[in-house]
């Protein structure tokens, strides 16, 4: 799989506490919950101030950095206080730093990589990563409400060349104009992608594209202690299992997806930015999923 995405370092602020400058960004959460399933290529950018620490880190499960770029400048950086809720985080700082100049480009090995994720970028980035692609067999695209909002042309012409695309309630129907979810979705399926996937928080996810929208609740987590990363952490682990399974893109293999996704952004929420991230397993992912399918049933742990 073929990840273009942030790199970051984030300071974050919880009802459970807080931690400086812990490793984060798109990629970095994207990478770590898909690689259980398949290996993964990561295009970014940092600093030369990037722990070192943390890049042998990556390599050590196993990530391919080879097109990891090293800017002139400092890294990413995000600083984040959630309140009681754990709703959206008050953005307290934000340093791009050589992420504001950020190119991607794909190493050569890397073009004709056959499932590609484009995490949450500016639009026309993603759209300078589809041209330099090669046949890929799927690609799958995260946008945000900034996005919406200042380039919605763009983000609408990145849509007409991907397969599944990630949203929220509210992008879905800020994009859309419809107040209706449903309607929300079938809005953008007109325009392009042929499944498109609805983030409800805690409400779960409603997935469009099949013979009847399917909606899935989320995996229950007893102590939420960080909520950063979800998003990624769900397209991790629903992006993970079609590319690791070699299943097509038929909606039964879709909403099993959606169920590994659930359990991964269950897991990166269970800790402070990446913490329990680091060690996750594939034995650890298929208990919770033997749980979680029983209750929702949906099929079986192969």
């Amino acid at each position: 799989m073929l990840v273009v995405g942030s790199i970051a370092l984030d300071t974050l602020t919880t009802p459970s506490g807080k931690v400086e400058e812990t490793l984060g960004g798109s990629a970095v959460y994207f990478s770590l919950g898909s690689r259980p399933f398949d290996s993964v290529r990561i295009v970014g950018v940092v600093g030369p101030d990037f722990p070192v620490l943390e890049k042998n880190f990556l390599e050590e499960k196993g990530i391919d950095l080879g097109g990891l770029q090293i800017g002139q400048g400092p890294t990413f950086r995000w600083e984040g206080v959630y309140g009681p809720d754990l709703g959206d985080a008050r953005t307290i700082r934000t340093e791009l730093g050589v992420f504001a100049g950020f190119a991607p480009k794909l190493p050569e090995h890397y073009r004709s990589t056959p499932c590609v994720f484009l995490a949450n970028i500016d639009p026309t980035l993603q759209l300078d990563v589809l041209r330099q692609v090669e046949n890929p067999r799927w690609i799958a695209v995260d946008t945000m409400n900034l996005w919406i909002d200042r380039q919605r042309d763009a983000v609408l012409d990145v849509f007409r060349k991907v397969q599944i695309v990630f949203v929220n309630a509210s992008e879905a129907k800020q994009l859309s104009g419809e107040t209706n979810i449903f309607k929300a979705g079938k809005w953008i399926l007109e325009h392009g992608p042929k499944y498109v996937v609805i983030k409800r928080g805690a409400a779960g996810v409603l997935a469009l594209g099949g013979p009847a929208p399917f909606n899935l609740p989320a995996f229950p987590v007893e102590d939420v202690v960080d909520p950063t990363g979800a998003g990624d952490s769900f397209a991790a682990g629903m992006l993970g299992f079609l590319a690791g399974s070699g299943r097509g893109l038929d909606f039964d293999s879709i909403k099993m997806g959606l169920a590994y996704g659930s359990v991964i952004a269950a897991f990166a929420i269970s800790g402070f930015g990446v913490e329990m991230m680091r060690g996750i397993t594939k034995e650890a992912i298929d208990e919770h999923m033997r749980f979680y399918l029983a209750s929702n049933q949906i099929g079986s742990v192969s």
